[in-house]
């Protein structure tokens, strides 16, 4: 069997459920609808008491709960339960090729695997395989490791991206998994899916298909070896993937690790393939047609807000040069159309509502060098606020309005990401959403962590 050590990789016992029915199993990753308690209500209905990974996950719009350590005791014993209890089928050692159709209608492709914490590093300067993509907030990993530490399962929503425009690893293997089963019939090896089915709250569709045997390997470790030696920079080291979404999942799951090895004392076979040193992951290419990546807009808030002067000090401080255009539609079209250019909506002195596009040569991701800018103005101006906003509607609507100036960020560039973060370090705060709210991964598969 091919190793996959040297790529910060390994197959993984994967665990599915006897009972596939999907939308009672599968629910979505627990940092979605945060405030909307009437969401993870709507979930608990459509589980319909049947064993559901809603059980083995703590919603975050739970997470500040007076009862959080009673839910987080629940969780941990109706992990051991569903393991006593007959819930899953025997482990299978195998990745998994996954076809995600969404509610949009897009579809995306992603490959379910282990991913050695070894191998990753979320802090600032890392030069590991695997890196985060935004900063990460270290407040935020102690309530997570209360779930984690200790837990009988794991399942995962984290989703690592890679630098993939030959679509060999994500999509090479999907389409040889499924000609494979096409030319057996559909009875051995790639075979029938794993599992395929409705996701629950009208949230798509999902299939996924066994990644194992001897030509799927091969073809996985070939295309591995092409990325690996693809991303190797000039001071040696290797820029493989990057956390597109569950950054602070897997920054808590290096964490337990961490602790867990200093107390353990484990050395040789021991060390190198015990569970908790791993953590499962779906990878998808960021080239991904199915994959949307929407810019996270800002606006600047307050009664002394001066948008001539923030224009003129973020012109000076990313170059280039701004001009009025006639409405908001010629102004999102030019933004949109732009990697680098950034609309500025706001009442004027006049008490109209202006649109000024500023244009800057900037070649690194725009909101890599928007966001420190914005940082360095804002600082000592305690009468402003910096706000983050989702879609062009709010950018306009919050524009109009006395005392907001919104910045409309262009489009996410897939093509210097990577070498953004390789060259900067992960991008700031709130620099990107990878798709909708119902887009984001649903827990379906399992694995066995501790115990």
């Amino acid at each position: 069997m091919e190793e996959f050590d040297e790529f910060g990789l390994s197959l993984p016992e994967i665990l599915l459920p006897k009972d596939r029915n999907l939308g009672s199993w599968s629910v979505i990753a627990c940092d979605q609808y945060t405030q909307d308690e009437g969401y993870w209500k709507r979930a608990e209905v459509a589980a319909g008491g049947k064993p559901s990974t809603l059980n083995l996950i703590l919603p975050e719009v739970y997470l500040s709960r007076p009862d959080k350590a009673e839910r987080i005791a629940r969780i941990k014993k109706t992990m051991a339960a569903y393991l006593a209890g007959g819930v899953f089928d025997a482990p299978e050692t195998e990745a998994v090729y996954v076809e995600r159709t969404t509610a949009f209608g897009r579809v995306r492709h992603g490959l379910v695997i282990a991913v050695d914490l070894e191998d990753y590093e979320w802090k600032p300067g890392s030069r590991a395989l695997i890196r985060a993509t935004e900063a990460t907030i270290p407040e935020r990993i102690p309530p997570r490791k209360e779930i984690r530490t200790g837990a009988p399962l794991e399942s995962p929503h984290i989703m690592l991206l890679v630098d993939d425009p030959s679509r060999l690893l994500v999509e090479g293997t999907g389409e040889l998994v499924k000609s494979d089963a096409a030319a057996k019939g559909g009875t051995t090896g790639g075979g029938v899916p794993l599992y395929d089915g409705d996701l629950m709250l009208a949230s798509g569709h999902i299939t996924g298909w066994a990644v194992k045997g001897e030509k799927a390997l091969s073809h996985l470790h070939k295309a591995l070896s092409a990325l690996k030696e693809a991303g190797c920079s000039d001071d040696g080291s290797v820029f493989l993937f990057a956390v597109g979404d569950g950054n602070h999942s897997l920054a808590t799951a290096k964490a337990v690790w961490d602790e867990y090895k200093a107390k353990s004392g484990l050395s040789g076979a021991e060390f190198e393939n015990c569970p908790v040193r791993y953590a499962l992951v779906e990878i998808v290419n960021i080239y991904d047609s199915g994959l949307t990546f929407e810019p996270i807009h800002r606006v600047v808030l307050g009664d002394e807000v001066n948008p001539d002067g923030l224009i003129a000090n973020l012109e000076k401080a990313l170059g280039g040069s701004h001009r009025d255009v006639a409405d908001s539609a010629a102004l999102e079209a030019a933004v949109k159309a732009s990697k680098a250019s950034f609309g500025f909506v706001y009442i004027g002195k006049d008490g109209r509502q202006h649109f000024t596009l500023l244009g800057t040569g900037i070649t690194e991701l725009a909101v890599s060098r928007l966001q420190p800018a914005l940082d360095d103005y804002l600082s000592g101006k305690n009468d402003l606020e910096l706000d983050y906003i989702h879609g062009a509607d709010e950018v306009f609507r919050l524009g109009g309005e006395p005392g907001a100036v919104s910045i409309m960020l262009p489009p996410i560039a897939k093509d210097s990401f990577f070498a953004t973060i390789a060259g900067r370090g992960p991008l700031p705060r709130k620099s990107f959403s990878m798709g909708e709210a119902s887009e984001k991964r649903f827990y379906l598969e399992c694995r066995r962590l501790f115990g």
